[in-house]
């Protein structure tokens, strides 16, 4: 507890300190269009081990019976909720991975029809279930998705770690969580720059931090068959929940954030 309060000062110490820092994509919470049947909503920060913020987003597919997939689900908010429903019936919440799945219990109570599709692994984690989060299918199993004419899913894993990644066929976009990452130096308090340059998640190539592509190399052959097969898809949009995501040059980029498991 006392060094939680020491993080916690410090954390604050520094974000007193530089003004300028703004580590989030503003507006907040609100629907902003990428192409047709896509969306994405910025939100945060979040802190990461109580020290690194970082901005957190939601992207947001239209199926072609007008139904929605709220991928990786950021937090809760009524006008936002009206707002997306304005585009589309909420049918499908996906947590795309181990690590997002937080805010999914909040959007469960207001939407309560909906279905909530996991990774693999996510069911397991002990934080999930003191949370009362309601899963109903995995990603990835024998349980056919319904949105598979729509959506292709590959699965990325590592020990420990399970993402599935999105292609969003009709319009070409993938949709990751944190297999890429790509913050901004400048958005970032000055003290913390150093560290999240060694973690290695700045910009100007997106890549997972350091400890994520450790944990995924250790099951390399299924991890670079899997960025093999994101690559291939050529997508005009790579979106990912933490930093500027790409709208241009997306295959070259992605191919370049990857090049770690392409090697």
């Amino acid at each position: 507890m006392f060094y939680s309060h020491l993080r916690r000062r410090a954390f604050g110490f520094i974000w007193e300190r530089d003004l300028k820092v703004d580590p989030v994509y503003p507006p907040l919470d609100v629907l902003k269009p990428v192409t047709e049947s896509v969306w994405v909503v910025d939100s945060g920060p979040i802190t990461v081990m109580g020290v690194i913020p970082l901005p957190v987003r939601m992207t947001i597919l239209r199926l072609q019976d007008g139904s929605l997939i709220l991928h990786s689900p950021t937090r809760f908010n009524s006008a936002l909720h009206r707002s997306i429903e304005n585009i589309g019936a909420i049918k499908y919440l996906v947590a795309p991975n181990t690590a997002h799945w937080m805010f999914v219990k909040r959007w469960q109570e207001h939407c309560p029809a909906v279905q909530t599709w996991a990774a693999p692994g996510v069911a397991k984690r002990a934080p999930v279930r003191r949370a009362g989060v309601r899963l109903d299918h995995e990603l990835c199993s024998d349980v056919p998705v319904p949105w598979s004419a729509e959506i292709d899913q590959v699965l990325i894993e590592g020990v420990g770690f399970a993402e599935v990644a999105f292609l969003h066929k009709p319009s070409k976009s993938i949709v990751l969580t944190d297999l890429a990452q790509n913050l901004e130096v400048g958005k970032l308090p000055a003290l913390l720059r150093p560290a999240a340059r060694m973690i290695g998640v700045v910009e100007p190539n997106a890549r997972a931090p350091i400890y994520l592509r450790a944990i995924i190399r250790m099951k390399r052959k299924q991890a670079s068959a899997a960025a093999r097969q994101l690559v291939s898809f050529q997508p005009d949009f790579v979106i990912f929940s933490h930093g500027q995501w790409y709208s241009e040059r997306a295959t070259e980029r992605l191919t370049q954030s990857l090049r770690w498991l392409l090697d």
